[in-house]
């Protein structure tokens, strides 16, 4: 505030110091000016007083300050209010009816006030995060403290956006039930994925239950940050695919004509990936694994986690070291995922990542991992192993 604004404020003349006291009148006065001016200057006024390094105010004056303050802001303009909350936001003793006023107040007032204040409760900021909007949520999920509570009623909002904020606030506090559900939701949203599995507060149970449907750049994440057992791994993604192969051959009813011509070839060792895709095209899952099997002398179990896992890598290195095209590759990798429901709003680009890879990987890199299979190395490691020398 310049010097002549000053004495108007508090009736100082130029050679003297602040008062002592505040000029109770004339912010009185100013309370009784219903013109936009004089809401102005009473707002910068109160704010000036409240706020000066040099000018402790006693209780009596700052419970009539903030007095006059709740009365008028109703009437005071947009940049105003906007003024008030940026300089109520960092107080420790603002009053709470309203910081709570401000904060329920549009966005661009409201902003920091729900991000910064500490005077607001849970009550408050839940009330908010109920009724008023997404912007309001999505300043309250990155405030510096956010307690249990509070971070339950942003999950009940139900907004990905939110959710995702919050999950990546590392000092927002979430309950393990909250956690869990949150953990299950990832499995068909992709955006939780990643903060999630950044979280310090993770419990390695839930770990453990999110490898089995992350990406394959996650699931290293995983085995880089968190001390996983390589058998436990193993075992989890085992049983995931047997569960699907479980899931997807209930489904297919008796053997179709072309199921006993394909076994009839299979059996004669005349197999093809022509005959792999044209199984697959029929829908005669345990015929295409089966067949697979046969091609790539590998067991059921890692062909049916080849088959089923949802990044689709060891896919696309058993089918290159059958010197397959890539045009059949993509055939095949995209019937696979038709037997994901879930992974149908991203199929176009994980064909497009996926086929990008296939090119990459070199035939004899693949059939020397396909080789470390056969010899029961572990599956993961042989994956790292080729990440490593870049084709993955």
């Amino acid at each position: 505030m310049d010097q002549e604004t000053l004495k108007k404020h508090t009736n100082t003349p130029d050679s003297e110091a602040l008062p002592e006291t505040v000029d109770t009148e004339h912010l009185f006065e100013l309370a009784r000016d219903k013109s936009a001016e004089g809401r102005n200057a009473l707002a910068e006024a109160i704010s000036d007083l409240t706020l000066e390094s040099n000018r402790v105010l006693s209780e009596r004056e700052r419970a009539l300050t903030f007095d006059i303050l709740g009365r008028v802001i109703h009437e005071m303009e947009m940049s105003v209010r906007r003024t008030v909350a940026t300089r109520l936001a960092d107080m420790r003793d603002a009053p709470r009816d309203i910081v709570r006023l401000l904060a329920s107040d549009d966005i661009e007032i409201a902003y920091p006030i729900l991000t910064q204040s500490g005077v607001l409760l849970d009550a408050d900021l839940i009330e908010i995060i109920r009724h008023r909007t997404l912007e309001h949520q999505l300043a309250i999920a990155i405030r510096h403290q956010v307690s249990e509570a509070v971070s339950d009623a942003l999950v009940e909002a139900n907004d990905e956006n939110v959710i995702s904020t919050l999950l990546s606030n590392q000092n927002a506090k979430i309950s393990q039930s909250t956690m869990e559900y949150l953990v299950e939701e990832s499995r068909r949203i992709d955006a939780f994925q990643e903060p999630i599995l950044g979280r310090k507060d993770l419990d390695s149970k839930l770990i453990e239950r999110m490898f089995l449907w992350v990406s394959a750049a996650l699931r290293q994440t995983i085995l880089e940050d968190w001390d996983l057992d390589p058998a436990t791994v193993d075992a989890l993604l085992e049983e995931a695919t047997v569960n699907e192969v479980k899931s997807a051959t209930r489904s297919s009813g008796p053997k179709t004509k072309a199921e006993e011509l394909v076994c009839n070839l299979a059996e004669d060792e005349i197999v093809t990936p022509d005959l792999l895709l044209k199984a697959l095209q029929d829908g005669e899952v345990t015929l295409f694994v089966g067949m697979l099997k046969q091609m790539t002398g590998l067991r059921t179990v890692l062909v049916n986690r080849i088959v089923f896992e949802p990044g689709g890598e060891g896919l696309a290195i058993v089918c290159k070291s059958l010197e397959m095209d890539k045009d059949t590759f993509a055939d095949i990798f995209t019937l696979t995922r038709n037997a994901r429901p879930a992974a149908a709003k991203t199929l176009q680009r994980d064909i497009r990542k996926i086929v990008s890879l296939y090119d990459r990987i070199t035939l004899a890199s693949a059939a020397e991992v396909v080789e470390r299979w056969q010899r029961g190395t572990n599956y993961l490691a042989a994956l790292r192993d080729l990440e490593i020398s870049g084709q993955l």
